[in-house]
């Protein structure tokens, strides 16, 4: 089909405002699926995506519409991801886009993960088509919702159609608004192949399977291609389009969005975001905006039985194929095993790989607490990057330690401003802006240190807030702050499993909170058992486990009291040299109740 009848959009929004409803509505509405292939969620392949409501991986699509003006124009709809982890996915994307569906749900309004998602499409100059979704429920404002775009948005509120995907109302008015309204694809005057790569797979019997979106030239089978990030070339051996399953076509033009199968046999080969071109005839420049994906959050992850750690490692080398931005690396822990040290994007990541770990490959791990990234400055002037807390030089050794920050935007009923800013000083953070949005709504701009919103920010903020609270965040560099390590000594040994590096201030309560939840899973011992929280050979809080003991006086009857001290004294003795040589072994279930309950 000709470049100027084909149309590239995608849907953005919040989690939940019914992205994927939406595109199964136009799936149905272009007779591009048939009665027998309907399912909700359709482009949501995994079932973890149907459960938790959201979409993990991007899903192109391919439809045929014939417009009211009678010509048949191509829509390549390419579905993203709402959550803020997986930023640079909606952000390659949306590059391979010239326009994009803002989806805002009536009964909820602009939440924080729409305007984060706004702001990426207009950074990439993409014509906006505003959707008022569900449309039909009691609680929708649609007049409430048309003042938000355009006091917060800046967007015509007269643009705005209202829908509702599950009922299929204004379908039609959103494929008329995509064909009016998004500009057809330009093509490079000098026709030389330019295709972003904006996502991959793997195929077990086919190799990597490259997303593409084509700016420029032509594709086809046995054609010699080349990728800009490393420089390789390999044959085309199948290219086609999706819809929504993959279909095998001769070519694919400028314009196009398919698929595209070369000898890849890793998925480290083919990098999200890179430039894809013709190896004998390239393009003289990259296409902009690729840049290597960086995790931002660490955890150990451990099988519970260390006969599995060959059966997890396989598992990690399958899900790192199909998810570029997972790393993973062997490491071994005294307490724990061997196991690995992981790299995510962010918190969700994390949980999504530990969920699809336990399914997909009937795996069961334990992970560690998550860490984030610490820059650190040596008195010998040497920078060192530390994801490790065992990897922290000694403190005579440290000159500055940076940890990482976060932009956080609130948007929360007024009612909670109070709790909610006194939440953000309790993590360490500033509240930089406050802005009203209607009459009922705030919006807080805050700076956090990413160690803080880890594990428990967003439930507490959504239950300070009954739900109605929403947040999105980005990195915001790096900032120096009062970090130290700190130790837990059982019985005068340090266990690594249980390091971890904190904030001066909060290093106290949090090692008195560890040093009694370890009370409680430590088994007794025929000795006493010191547990501290050591920082740098200071202790700053400590528990003690008392001692198992026997009844050595039971067998002494009769007699006088001088015959039972005798073996008091003596039962006192021995345990003073148990103490000395005794070790304390810590069942695994301990370190596993332990390190769940700081989930």
């Amino acid at each position: 089909m000709a470049t100027e009848l084909t149309r590239n959009f995608s849907i953005i929004a919040h989690i939940d405002h019914g992205k994927t409803t939406l595109s199964d509505r136009l799936l149905e509405f272009t007779q591009t699926i048939s009665e027998r292939e309907k399912q909700d969620q359709l482009l949501d392949a995994m079932d973890l995506e149907r459960e938790k409501g959201i979409t993990i991986k991007s899903h192109p699509v391919a439809m045929q519409y014939t417009a009211k003006d009678g010509v048949t124009y191509r829509l390549n709809l390419l579905d993203t991801p709402g959550h803020v982890d997986f930023s640079y996915e909606v952000a390659r994307s949306l590059a391979a886009c010239e326009g994009a569906i803002l989806m805002v749900d009536a009964a909820q309004g602009v939440e924080a993960q729409t305007m984060a998602n706004l702001h990426l499409a207009m950074g990439q100059n993409l014509i906006i088509i505003p959707v008022l979704n569900k449309i039909d429920l009691p609680a929708a404002d649609v007049d409430k919702c048309k003042q938000q775009l355009e006091d917060i948005l800046a967007i015509p509120a007269e643009d705005a159609i209202p829908a509702s995907a599950k009922n299929g109302i204004g379908i039609e008015e959103i494929l008329e608004a995509v064909v009016a309204r998004v500009p057809a694809p330009i093509e490079n005057e000098d026709k030389l192949l330019r295709a972003s790569v904006f996502d991959s797979v793997y195929d077990a019997y086919r190799g990597v399977i490259s997303y593409v979106r084509v700016f420029s030239g032509t594709i086809r089978k046995r054609q010699r291609i080349k990728l800009f990030a490393t420089g390789k070339t390999y044959e085309v051996k199948e290219v086609g389009v999706f819809t929504p399953k993959m279909t095998e076509r001769d070519e694919l033009i400028a314009g196009d969005v398919g698929y595209v199968i070369a000898n890849m046999k890793s998925a480290d080969e083919a990098k999200i975001g890179d430039t894809l071109t013709d190896a004998t005839h390239p393009c003289p420049e990259a296409l902009p905006g690729y840049k290597e994906i960086q995790p931002m959050v660490f955890s150990g992850i451990y099988p519970v039985d260390s006969s599995d750690y060959e059966g997890l490692k396989t598992a990690m080398g399958k899900l790192q194929i199909n998810d570029a931005a997972f790393s993973y690396s062997s490491e071994s822990s005294t307490a724990l095993g061997f196991g690995f040290r992981c790299g995510f994007l962010g918190l969700l990541h994390m949980e999504i790989i530990q969920e699809r770990l336990r399914r997909e490959f009937n795996m069961d791990v334990i992970s560690t607490y998550p860490s984030v990234i610490y820059e650190v400055t040596k008195t010998s002037g040497e920078d060192v990057i530390v994801d490790n807390p065992s990897f922290l030089p000694e403190p005579q050794e440290i000159q500055e330690i940076r940890e990482p920050m976060v932009k956080v935007y609130l948007m929360i009923p007024g009612e909670y401003i109070g709790d909610m800013m006194a939440l953000v000083m309790e993590k360490r953070g500033d509240v930089v802006h406050t802005e009203t949005i209607d009459d009922t709504r705030v919006m807080l701009t805050c700076e956090l240190p990413l160690s803080e919103i880890l594990v428990d920010f967003n439930d507490r903020m959504k239950s300070m807030t009954r739900g109605y609270g929403s947040m999105d965040y980005e990195h915001h560099g790096y900032r120096p702050a009062k970090m130290v390590k700190m130790d837990m000594l059982i019985a005068s040994e340090p266990v690594e499993a249980f390091s971890t590096i904190v904030h001066r201030d909060k290093a106290e309560g949090y090692g008195r909170a560890l040093a009694l939840k370890l009370k409680e899973v430590i088994p007794q011992q025929l000795f006493v058992v010191a547990i501290q929280a050591c920082i740098g050979g200071k202790i700053v809080a400590s528990e003690r486990i008392s001692a198992m003991r026997k009844n050595v006086t039971a067998k002494c009857y009769g007699g006088d009291i001088t015959r039972k001290r005798k073996l008091l004294e003596k039962q006192k003795k021995g345990k003073e040299k148990m103490k000395q040589f005794g070790k304390v072994s810590i069942p695994q279930e301990a370190f596993i109740k332990v390190l769940k309950s700081g989930d």
